[in-house]
């Protein structure tokens, strides 16, 4: 199995989220929580807009571990969220399908992403858990908390986490890098 890997470049994410802006609000709203919450897309994508709407968090219990998850809407994330529901209905699916009734399939989300990220110019492996490990990489990269990061990923320790977001293989490679015999 291929392991996708983090968008480190905040310029890439820059282009990519004006791609998406430009396809539409939906797409851009998908790719702008992924990687500012750290949650899978499984539970992205069954959110209703009753889930989100004057809220100040988010709740679910997610679909993988199946334990109870809970993070802020912040304040950046919030006013975008807020203009994209305005009109919808409570029972609608955040990220709804066109064909109408259900939310978009994880392939659909793959699509996207990876349409966006190409035609940005981003030429690591990507895919859905992309978003995941961006926020965990930029996370890591702001407040180096490894410990903070490994509670809001549930992982077992820190060396899975570090793995996880592609911080062990930089350092791995740069100090391989500036190896000489």
């Amino acid at each position: 199995m291929v392991c996708v890997e983090p968008i480190r470049d905040k310029e890439k994410i820059d282009i990519v989220k004006r791609i998406l802006k430009e396809n539409g609000s939906r797409d851009y709203l998908l790719f702008l929580m992924g990687i500012n919450s750290g949650l899978r897309i499984s539970d992205i994508l069954k959110l209703k807009v009753k889930d989100v709407k004057d809220k100040e968090y988010i709740e679910l219990i997610e679909q993988k571990t199946n334990k109870y998850k809970r993070f802020p809407i912040t304040n950046s994330f919030k006013y975008e969220l807020e203009e994209y529901i305005l009109g919808k209905l409570p029972n609608e699916y955040l990220f709804a399908s066109q064909k109408g009734g259900k939310s978009i399939s994880r392939i659909q989300a793959y699509r996207i992403i990876c349409n966006a990220c190409v035609n940005a110019g981003i030429k690591a492996r990507i895919g859905t858990h992309t978003l995941r490990k961006t926020f965990g990489y930029h996370f890591y990269q702001e407040n180096k908390d490894v410990a903070l990061l490994q509670q809001i990923f549930n992982h077992s320790a820190p060396s899975v986490t570090l793995k996880y977001i592609g911080i062990n293989q930089d350092i791995i490679d740069s100090r391989l890098n500036a190896f000489c015999l």
